[in-house]
């Protein structure tokens, strides 16, 4: 049977200061797991889509931790490996009052290094109906990651899977010059592009939907969304453009981690064949949900509270 949805890519330790402002000042600090790929594959997951995620962590306590939480999840982990000699990677975030942030690193020596194209899940990859690839696993090792996702996407679709791909760029991963030239070589395998306007004008040069599509013709890129957090999101295919506005939460209080919900609910419209305007809007609720709750991933949302979200489900409290 195949898997509705496949990514490849790292999970790391993220831990959270217990109270808002500049890092030097926190003291203690919450232990969750996080990751852009991570991220998806929990919230395809807690959607209802057969997932599957593809990466390599440490075999110490933070990388058994790492994979019982996505086990628990439901998402098939045969495609992840516990390592010796590695150390799961992991990061600490800086919060302020208003949910922004900083993410600081700490993953050289990656477990993913021990990914490659010849030790890649060909049979999961073969048998899946999406595959979603990002820009930060590129980053790690644009080298090998560059060339691996090639692989993947290669077979992924010579079996009929659509290509997602979300740039993702962490300017503290590599260079503007050298993500622009990596993830250029990736966009010919893409079906569907899910980005940032930030993102958009350094792959192309340009911000507008419209020039972004035209540049994209060359790639055969079917679909282009763009997501503009609280002014919404915009997309393109075959010529039809639409907007959705943003939905507002209650309050922001953590944004990392929206643009992820967004790419899952994507991925939940293209999988289900909705339109676009449909999809675009189910995808901003998803956001909307995530950037309300603390934590990378802990306010990625089931079905149910995305229809409740959009006012298609009546919601009981008690």
């Amino acid at each position: 049977m195949k898997k509705d949805v496949v990514t490849i890519g790292d999970a790391m330790i993220t831990f959270d200061p217990s109270h808002h402002g500049p890092m030097r000042y926190a003291s203690t600090f919450e232990r969750k797991a996080g990751g852009a790929e991570f991220n998806f594959a929990i919230g395809c997951a807690r959607l209802g889509l057969q997932t599957a995620w593809i990466s390599r962590l440490g075999n110490d306590e933070f990388g058994k931790y790492i994979r019982n939480f996505a086990r628990g999840e439901g998402i098939d982990v045969s495609g992840v490996q516990l390592l010796d000699h590695y150390s799961t990677s992991i990061n600490f975030k800086e919060i302020r009052e208003d949910g922004s942030g900083k993410t600081f690193y700490y993953r050289h020596h990656s477990p993913t290094e021990a990914l490659t194209e010849t030790t890649l899940d060909e049979l999961t990859l073969r048998n899946c109906k999406l595959l979603h690839i990002t820009g930060v696993f590129a980053a790690i090792n644009p080298d090998k990651n560059i060339p691996l996702l090639k692989r993947a996407a290669t077979i992924a679709k010579d079996n009929g899977a659509m290509i997602t791909f979300d740039p993702n760029i962490r300017l503290k991963l590599w260079s503007s010059e050298e993500a622009k030239r990596g993830l250029t070589e990736l966009l010919p395998y893409v079906d569907v592009l899910l980005t940032g306007e930030d993102e958009a004008e350094l792959l192309f040069d340009v911000h507008d939907l419209s020039q972004i599509a035209q540049a994209c013709q060359k790639y055969d890129i079917s679909t282009i969304a763009i997501k503009k957090g609280e002014n919404g999101a915009s997309a393109i295919r075959n010529g039809e453009l639409v907007h959705s506005s943003a939905i507002p939460p209650k309050k922001v209080v953590d944004t990392v981690g929206a643009g992820d919900g967004f790419d899952a609910g994507f991925a939940y419209g293209l999988l289900n064949g909705w339109t676009l305007e449909r999809t675009l809007k189910f995808s901003n609720a998803i956001g909307s949900l995530v950037v309300s709750v603390y934590g990378d991933n802990e306010g990625l949302p089931e079905l149910g509270e995305v229809l409740t979200k959009l006012g298609e489900r009546d919601f009981i409290e008690r």
